[in-house]
C-alpha cells in the first residue's frame, strides 16, 4: 500500500474506511466536525481535503464518544485537547450519560403519515409495527394520535430490518425483550418513584439513564459475540 493510501485519504476514502462501524457517516458530518474545530485536515494544491492516519483515529474517537457515551461536542473537544497534550483523556465509560442528554427530546410530533414518509415505511408496514406494539402512538386530549422523535428512530431501525426480510411479527420479539428490560430497570427505581420529590426523581433518572445505556451496550456486545461465533463456524 502506498504512503498516500495510509497518510493522505480523501474525504470519500475516509467515509469508506469507517463505513463498517459508522454506516451513517457522511461528507456533511465530517465538514461539520471540521467547522467545529475538532479536526483539521490538510488541503491539496487544488483545495481538496486530505486526511492523515492520525486524522482518521481522531474522527473515530469523536464518533465513538458521541455514539457510546452521548457526549456533547464541547466535552469531546476538551478530551481531544488532553489527547493533543499527550495525556490520557479522563475515563467516562464508568458512568452513564446525564439524564438530560439521554432522555432529551426534540419536541417534534408527527402523524402516522408523516412518520411513514420520514422513515421510508409503507402504510402496511406501519400498521404491522403498531399492531405488534413496536410503535405506539401518544394520544392527546382531543384524541389525536402522534409520534415523537424516538418513534422515528424506532421506525428507521425497523425499516432496516424489514428491508432484510423480517416482518412486523418478527420484530415483536425484540419489542418484548425491550419491555422485559424496562420492567427490570423499573424495579431498581420503584422505591425512589414512590415518593414524589425532585431529588428522588433526579436520582431515578440518573439510575435509569446509566442502566439503560449499559443494558444497550450489553445487549449489543452479546449479539455481536454470538454472530461472530456463527460466522466463524
Amino acid at each position: 500500500m502506498s504512503s498516500r493510501a495510509v497518510e493522505q485519504l480523501s474525504i470519500g476514502e475516509v467515509i469508506t474506511s469507517l463505513r463498517s462501524e459508522f454506516p451513517e457517516l457522511t461528507v456533511s458530518k465530517l465538514r461539520f466536525l471540521e467547522g467545529q474545530g475538532l479536526i483539521e485536515p490538510q488541503r491539496s494544491a487544488s483545495g481538496y481535503r486530505l486526511f492523515s492516519e492520525e486524522d482518521v483515529k481522531r474522527i473515530t474517537f469523536i464518533l465513538r464518544e458521541q455514539r457510546d457515551n452521548y457526549l456533547p461536542l464541547k466535552v469531546i473537544k476538551s478530551r481531544l485537547a488532553a489527547w493533543d497534550r499527550g495525556e490520557d483523556p479522563p475515563d467516562v465509560t464508568s458512568a452513564g450519560p446525564a439524564p438530560e442528554t439521554y432522555f432529551a427530546s426534540s419536541g417534534i410530533s408527527m402523524t402516522v403519515e408523516e412518520l411513514g414518509k420520514a422513515a421510508g415505511l409503507s402504510s402496511r408496514h406501519l400498521k404491522e409495527l403498531m399492531d405488534h406494539g413496536v410503535l405506539t402512538p401518544m394520544e392527546l386530549d382531543d384524541g389525536t394520535k402522534i409520534f415523537r422523535d424516538e418513534d422515528l428512530a424506532t421506525a428507521q431501525a425497523a425499516r432496516r430490518l424489514i428491508r432484510q426480510g423480517l416482518e412486523g411479527r418478527h420484530l415483536r420479539t425484540i419489542r418484548l425483550a425491550a419491555d422485559r428490560e424496562v420492567e427490570l430497570l423499573q424495579q431498581l427505581v420503584a422505591p425512589l418513584l414512590r415518593h414524589r420529590n425532585p431529588d428522588n426523581r433526579r436520582r431515578a433518572g440518573e439510575i435509569l439513564a446509566d442502566t439503560a445505556h449499559a443494558g444497550a451496550q450489553l445487549g449489543e456486545s452479546i449479539v455481536r459475540s454470538r454472530i461472530r461465533r456463527l460466522l466463524e463456524r
